[in-house]
């Protein structure tokens, strides 16, 4: 093999890299292993992806240069034969309101392009079957589909008068300026109870009008309905730190468009037919049955748009997103689905010698679906591009045909190449990778069973089909079930809403992680240590901070000056006043037991623990995090450079604490290791042990079998979802259910034995 077969890595310190020299071979598929903030981001992300990436835009003209990303060259003395990359990482797909599947995707440009060529009766070009085109919106809703409304009527006592204070809300409490406005109008009665008054006084009251869309009366009197509109929906309440404002927002209700009922287009597009069919009906089909919808246009007009959207929407269904529907926004897709959504406009791709890189493809797939995904990245290799994946996933590790190992531990513990070779090398390498690949978790025999359980009754959220079910309490419970079966909808949309004053859930959403954001502020036990120093040293806590007092002139508190360089790269030195350390002189020369601020926030939680022991609330708040796996954080790292599995941890020790009795965890394994993975269930066990309920959405096998109960979703997704098809101990699945996940699950207790 030639040096050109491979990518070649030097001397690499980027993160916690210590000084790591790799060559990795391309044309093959290539894992990256290793526990959670080992580094293996750190060599793919970080360094390959961001130095291919800005190579490329080297190519470009400067004027180009300057719209692109930018790019920081990597900590690596030197980096070669790399090839153009494609990153599909596991950021979710935003977008707004008018972001849907089909226009991600670019399918529904497609079809707009189908029924301004074949609809009958003809309306126009494209344009007019797009929602987000004046040409083709609704005029009511925009093209949103949905309208925005204020709940007056439940803030308005009856049984009061004006006088009485009749509006229970903030700007129109008894004595306010705004109050007062309405009371010296003369326009409504002020001794009148509300019952009593006429629909004119109503009107009046409400619109400042005699009719709800009449002429003002006065130019001081808006109508509390007006009023409300205009503060809560008329202006972009994201930004608002009025908390008078941010208490009203309950009042705000989302409701179905009156006049288009949520198909965003207008009276004229909707009209317009194909097979029988209006656009928003194609829309609203899961893909499996718009195939065949599409499958029967004969118009031979329409042949090449037919075959390059059913193209599309097949790729979709092979990669195991058979129940998803153009018109599902794209706000509602799990992390995976996002992930799946991107990997699709690569399955048709012509393109070889890339370099597709991939962040743990298998996040929330169902091991049915893994095995799909697993042979899209085999197709990529074999048209001749290189596939580099981080992952955790047994099954995607095995088809590998070479797997790095990143380790031993995280953060400074780790950041060392442990093994490189076969995945049958690595089961025998003896690195915590490797055994944890050999091991082979038995199925819980000894399960706790309930006393007490909790009812869902005729649940019809979404795809769920009048389901009825009793959650047990004081147990572990597993909802399984393959993507988009009604797992989230069953306990996420009904049950956590129905005993939501019981409930903790910690989902998948992102930890608030700006630049300066800590694991010491976000749970909030910095305010406790800045305190312990103030009192120590006799001076203010806010000089303990870097965001106040306490920030280094320089640099603000941020430890490194970013010099911008319009069209070329940014470069990021570390401040030469503080070295880095975000501190003013003043703040750095008072100390705690011989430490000062800067060496307290970079011990680690474990150091930290026996530092503090003294200290009741700080160790409460740092056993929380020894408690769920992260001893080797430092206290002030910043929580935009953790793993996803950390963050989810992070957030995990936040709520540890409370007293919800009932926890909901969505998915607790994704970014995790498979030795991490023993610990995250000894810890719900823990949680389990003490009296809590804990409720886990998971797709893991290993997960399953150490539940107390499993309730199975099924027996498919989407539409073939959205019911009950097996409730019992592991053991009874095993045994007795013919489930697609049983399935899966009596083989996962072989499979091993077979790869050996």
């Amino acid at each position: 093999m030639s040096n050109q077969d491979n990518i070649i890595i030097r001397g690499l310190r980027q993160n916690n890299l210590k000084n790591v020299s790799l060559d990795i071979p391309k044309g093959k598929i290539v894992v990256f292993t290793g526990v959670s903030g080992s580094g293996k981001s750190s060599i793919v992300f970080d360094t390959i992806a961001a130095e291919s990436q800005r190579q490329m835009n080297e190519t470009y003209t400067a004027f180009v240069r300057g719209r692109l990303p930018k790019y920081e060259k990597p900590k690596v003395e030197r980096i070669d034969n790399l090839s153009a990359s494609v990153i599909v990482d596991q950021s979710r797909l935003g977008g707004n309101a008018r972001s849907t599947v089909g226009t991600i995707s670019d399918m529904y440009a497609a079809l707009r392009l189908l029924y301004s060529r074949i609809g009958e009766p003809y309306v126009g070009t494209a344009s007019y079957f797009s929602f987000n085109d004046p040409n083709g919106m609704c005029p009511e809703c925009s093209g949103i589909g949905k309208v925005m409304t204020v709940d007056i009527e439940n803030r308005i006592d009856p049984e009061k008068t004006w006088n009485e204070g009749m509006a229970d809300l903030p700007a129109f409490h008894v004595g306010n300026w705004y109050w007062k406005q309405y009371a010296e109008s003369g326009l409504f009665p002020l001794d009148k109870k509300w019952k009593d008054f006429t629909e004119q006084e109503r009107n009046r009251l409400l619109y400042g009008a005699d009719t709800p869309d009449g002429k003002r009366l006065s130019k001081k009197v808006d109508g509390v309905s007006h009023y409300l509109h205009r503060m809560l929906i008329h202006r972009d309440t994201s930004t608002l730190k009025e908390a008078s404002v941010k208490r009203l927002m309950y009042l705000v209700e989302e409701k179905k468009c009156p006049l288009c009922l949520g198909r965003r287009l207008n009276e004229k597009s909707l009209a317009c037919k194909v097979e029988g069919y209006s656009i928003d009906e194609m829309c609203a089909m899961e893909f499996t049955e718009l195939v065949k919808v599409l499958g029967k246009i004969t118009d031979p007009r329409a042949k090449t748009i037919v075959d390059a959207l059913t193209a599309s929407l097949e790729r979709m269904i092979d990669i195991g997103l058979p129940y998803l529907s153009m018109d599902r926004e794209s706000s509602t897709l799990s992390g995976g689905e996002a992930q799946r959504l991107k990997l699709v406009r690569y399955m048709g791709s012509a393109l070889t010698g890339m370099t597709y890189i991939f962040d743990e493809p298998s996040t929330g797939m169902h091991p049915r679906d893994v095995y799909r995904m697993t042979k899209l990245l085999q197709s990529l290799r074999d048209r001749g591009n290189t596939v580099l994946v981080v992952e955790h996933d047994r099954d995607v590790i095995s088809i590998a045909d070479e797997v790095i190992d990143v380790g031993p531990l995280a953060g400074k513990n780790g950041g060392q190449i442990l093994f490189q070779g076969s995945f049958e090398a690595l089961i025998l390498s003896g690195t915590r990778t490797g055994d944890a690949m050999k091991h082979i978790e038995p199925l819980k025999k000894m399960t706790r069973r309930a006393k007490e359980f909790l009812p869902i009754r005729n649940a019809n959220v979404h795809n769920l089909k009048n389901v009825s079910v009793d959650i047990p309490l004081n147990v572990l419970t597993v909802v399984t079930g393959v993507a988009g079966s009604g797992k989230s909808s069953l306990i996420r949309d009904v049950f956590a809403k129905q005993y939501a004053d019981r409930v903790v859930l910690v989902d998948q959403s992102p930890v608030t992680a700006t630049g300066r954001s800590t694991p010491a502020t976000f749970l909030g036990f910095f305010d406790e240590i800045r305190k312990v120093l103030a009192k120590e040293n006799g001076v203010n806590a806010g000089l303990f901070s870097f965001n106040s007092k306490g920030a280094c002139p320089a640099c603000g508190g941020r430890g490194q000056i970013v010099t911008e360089l319009v069209f070329m790269d940014p470069v990021t030195t570390v401040c030469e006043a503080c070295e880095g350390k975000r501190y003013s002189q003043e703040a750095m020369s008072y100390q705690y037991k011989g430490k000062n601020i800067v060496e307290i926030l970079d011990m680690s939680v474990g150091d930290a623990y026996e530092f503090f022991k003294e200290n009741r609330k700080l160790k409460k708040a740092l056993g929380a995090m020894l408690e769920v796996g992260l001893p080797y954080l430092s206290l002030g790292q910043p929580l935009s450079t953790l793993s996803g599995g950390e963050r989810q941890r992070v957030k995990l020790a936040k709520d540890l604490d409370k007293k919800g009795n009932i926890y909901i965890l969505d998915e607790p394994t994704t970014g995790l290791h498979a030795s991490d993975i023993k610990k995250v269930m000894e810890l719900l066990d823990s949680l389990v042990d003490r009296g809590n309920t804990v409720i886990v959405i998971e797709h893991n096998l290993d997960v399953m079998k150490r539940a107390d109960w499993l309730i199975d979703v099924g027996p498919d997704g989407g539409t073939a979802g959205g019911q009950i098809v097996f409730t019992g101990t592991p053991l009874e699945m095993v045994e007795q259910s013919h489930t697609i996940t049983a399935e899966y699950l009596r083989k996962s207790t072989i499979t091993m034995k077979h790869k050996l």
